[in-house]
């Protein structure tokens, strides 16, 4: 028997309407690979905070705040989704996709029930997907270098026709191989609905502005834990992170993974959850074999998803917004 096999026991048939205490918590360490841009209002988001929980000093951490860590990630199921021809916001014209923050929102796609969205007066739905901002492991000193970019002619010159152009410019960039420790929780999932959120985080590879030249980042999985409540936050987590790390904070990924998972152990021992199923080490890495073998297979993925397709839609008519719809049509 698989692994996935056996934790299917975990999930729900449906998605129930009501909170149900069943939450699936992904353990990461996001990893840039690049220089990815992390701003607002066009400077680098940056945090005052303690150092460790033990080590009360206190430093300035790069900030990835939860949008920017979602919003590229739902894009990419959303990518995946029209693809396999599994999103439309129109019924009568399949070419006309649900778009993400757009005016044509179809409301029942795995996207749309699955990580919430709100239309003004068209209707809501509250996010199964849980998340945080992110803080730099190391400081924000150590983690960014600012960059000089112009923007030259199509010959590539700054010149054109004896005229010099003046376009340049200065921006803050997070540099390569810096951390960021992370939880991201599902609430209340169906197996579908847990395959389609795992394969959002492992398949997603920019993250941040200007994600089209810069911003790849490596999200490594290093435990998943079902149990009946929230846990730990990213900041508590990357603190707990420093404390064993201080000494070592530019070590290899796979020592800080390894580290971070022994503090996660530690730390979810503390937690006041009921632990129904914790996955760490080679029993992870066989279900994340598991889980690309069902990515890399068109005809198991095409079952799987429109299954998840099924079950949104069917959740969006019986609860959701299209639910409230059609009773208003009847009324």
């Amino acid at each position: 028997m698989t692994i996935l096999e056996t934790l299917k026991a975990e999930f729900h048939a449906a998605f129930p309407r009501l909170a149900s205490g069943n939450y699936v918590h992904f353990l990461m360490v996001r990893h840039s690979q690049s220089f990815p841009v992390f701003q607002t209002d066009g400077v680098l988001n940056t945090a005052r905070t303690q150092a460790g929980l033990q080590t009360t000093d206190t430093m300035s951490r790069l900030v990835l705040f939860k949008r920017k860590q979602v919003t590229p990630e739902r894009l990419a199921g959303r990518e995946l989704l029209r693809s396999l021809q599994l999103t439309s916001a129109d019924e009568a014209d399949k070419e006309k996709f649900c778009e993400y923050n757009g005016e044509n929102s179809c409301k029942k796609c795995p996207d749309c029930i699955i990580y919430g969205f709100a239309i003004g007066d068209s209707g809501s739905e509250r996010s199964k997907v849980y998340s945080d901002s992110a803080f730099s492991l190391s400081s924000y000193e150590l983690s960014h270098k600012s960059f000089t970019f112009n923007a030259p002619f199509e010959g590539g010159t700054m010149s054109e026709k004896g005229e010099m152009r003046s376009a340049i410019n200065e921006l803050d960039h997070v540099l390569p191989e810096v951390t960021f420790p992370t939880v991201e929780t599902l609430r209340d999932p169906t197996y579908e609905g847990f395959l389609y959120v795992l394969g959002n985080l492992l398949r997603t590879r920019r993250y941040g502005a200007q994600e089209s030249r810069t911003g790849t980042v490596k999200n490594h999985l290093i435990g998943i834990v079902f149990c009946d409540g929230e846990i730990f936050s990213n900041l508590y987590f990357t603190q707990a992170i420093y404390d064993a790390m201080k000494d070592d904070l530019n070590a290899p990924i796979d020592v800080i993974c390894s580290q971070s998972q022994q503090v996660a152990e530690t730390l979810l021992n503390n937690e006041p959850v009921r632990k129904r199923q914790q996955i760490f080490g080679d029993e992870l890495n066989n279900l994340l074999a598991e889980v690309s073998a069902i990515y890399q297979d068109e005809a198991k993925l095409q079952e799987t998803l429109s299954t998840l397709y099924q079950q949104t839609q069917s959740y969006a008519e019986t609860y959701g917004a299209i639910a409230g719809k059609k009773k208003g049509k009847k009324s």
